[in-house]
């Protein structure tokens, strides 16, 4: 193994004394303080959320997304695959929250292998308690910092680099209240 300049080893023929630039190394450093800062962030506003309503950052994805969704319910499917989670993490949050009387599973109308997702009235107070606690903790901790101009600039850059291509029921909530 050789080491490079950055500080990291590479072994013997592979790429052996390559290293990334200064310029290189600046992005690195840029990105590094990006996605850890918002990390920390995203931890800590949950932790709020999960402090003021006992909800686990996961129940409040879930509970956040249906309150955003058209009808305030959306399938099953489409819960999994808009918050990232597994089939079976999904059922598992689900019967959760269900056992909890905040979401209620439903045949869709039309399809009968789709089952939808739907708050209750009792789940609908806990995500807009819960929701009204995040924009809390954000005005707390973004907004002072940087103000609504930088922030709306973040999220602009955000979604202009977002892979994701078709838009969620979510955003096209957030999009039409804006």
């Amino acid at each position: 193994m050789v080491a490079n300049a950055a500080g990291g080893a590479s072994a013997e023929g592979d790429d052996a004394g390559v290293c990334p630039s200064d310029e290189q190394v600046a992005l690195l450093r840029q990105w590094d303080s990006l996605q850890s800062g918002l990390r920390r962030l995203s931890e800590q506003v949950l932790k709020d959320v999960h402090h003021s309503t006992g909800l686990a950052p996961s129940s409040f994805q879930v509970l956040w997304f249906l309150l955003l969704a058209p009808g305030q319910a959306a399938p099953m499917s489409e819960l999994s695959r808009t918050l990232g989670f597994t089939t079976a993490g999904t059922t598992k949050v689900a019967d959760r929250l269900c056992e909890a009387g905040l979401m209620e599973r439903r045949p869709h109308p039309t399809d009968r292998r789709v089952t939808r997702a739907a708050l209750t009235p009792q789940g609908r107070t806990t995500a807009t308690k819960a929701a009204l606690t995040l924009a809390d903790a954000l005005q707390e901790r973004v907004i002072t910092a940087m103000g609504l101009d930088g922030l709306q600039t973040l999220a602009d850059f955000a979604t202009r680099v977002d892979p994701e291509v078709a838009p969620s029921p979510a955003r096209s909530a957030i999009a039409q209240s804006a």
